[in-house]
């Protein structure tokens, strides 16, 4: 494994030393918090990174400072992307695979969080639907993209914890909608994916990881945590749950140190190391079985990991989506 880092390290540090220059790497949600961190990092050391966003204005804005903070051939291009829909997933991998351009690193970072029920514009639950078929439809279809060797890195959560996925009900048609409920199961369909993307792909040396960032305060958790008490009341409430296992307290993290596990599982870490895996704090997070473990937050539970249950999250987002991969 390479040098240790950990729950504070920064993307700058993690990437000390490290040189991208001729590299392109793919990053989704670049419009805010970990997108915009995660661009300017990998920029500044060199790399061709390919921003998507669903609000261009938006992303414009934001990623100006990534623009300031390049070296060499590094820099920063704008590419639309609305993963609640479908036809625009499609048109954007349509345009990358016209203009044929390698792809180093795709890193899967956007994604919603606890918000009210919805559907999106093709009628799938919205934390399942942008969170995961977005990225599954989208990643599938620019493959080829990837050369040899490169990786997949999906961003999911410790709120995979929350629940596997219902691969007879993804929609909640037939189930009460709980807004942690479906976090939980896009998170965990996010891990899932990685898993069997890895499987498929490893023989070309193409590896998939999925990654949680920590807890960082990003327009992400806007739904949940609209002011700063409500947030310092959870954050308590989860100490309570560290200290009865014997762990650290939590500790919120700057999106410097959320980004850093990130470009550390993409360009940094052994690909053999992190292929197929779960990983958080720059590190490969181990598996938690103890029940009694369950709601503290490390660690990745087993039905993430399942690679027979990857396989059949594989084969019912195919058949929601209507295309096969």
């Amino acid at each position: 494994m390479n040098k240790p880092f950990g729950a504070t390290s920064t993307t700058d540090e993690v990437l000390a030393g490290i040189d991208l220059s001729g590299k392109r790497i793919l990053v989704t949600g670049v419009s805010a918090g970990l997108g915009v961190e995660t661009a300017r990092a990998l920029a500044a050391r060199g790399a061709h990174v390919i921003g998507a966003a669903r609000d261009l204005v938006k992303a414009q804005t934001a990623t100006e400072s990534v623009r300031a903070d390049t070296r060499g051939q590094g820099g920063l291009e704008l590419i639309e992307l609305d993963l609640a829909s479908l036809a625009s997933v499609r048109r954007c991998a349509d345009r990358l695979l016209a203009r044929g351009e390698h792809l180093d690193a795709v890193i899967a970072n956007a994604g919603v969080m606890a918000c009210p029920f919805g559907l999106t514009e093709d009628g799938f639950e919205t934390q399942f639907g942008t969170n995961h078929l977005g990225h599954f439809v989208f990643v599938n279809r620019i493959a080829s993209l990837i050369q040899d060797g490169g990786r997949l890195i999906n961003l999911t959560s410790t709120g995979h914890r929350y629940a596997d996925v219902n691969l007879d009900d993804p929609n909640f048609e037939h189930t009460e909608y709980a807004e942690f409920v479906a976090y939980g199961r896009s998170k965990t369909a996010n891990i899932l994916f990685a898993v069997e993307f890895d499987r498929r792909h490893k023989h070309r040396g193409v590896r998939a990881a999925a990654v949680h960032p920590g807890g960082i305060r990003t327009e992400l958790g806007r739904h949940i945590y609209p002011d700063d008490a409500l947030l310092q009341q959870r954050i308590e409430e989860i100490n309570e749950l560290h200290k009865a296992a014997g762990k650290p307290p939590f500790r919120m993290k700057s999106v410097p140190q959320g980004a850093a596990t990130s470009v550390w599982a993409a360009v940094v870490a052994d690909a053999n190391d992190v292929g197929g895996t779960y990983c958080e704090d720059c590190h490969v997070g181990e598996v938690v079985t103890n029940p009694e473990l369950v709601a503290v937050s490390e660690g990745v539970r087993p039905y993430a990991l399942d690679a027979g249950r990857a396989k059949a999250l594989w084969a019912k987002s195919e058949a929601m989506v209507g295309e096969t991969f």
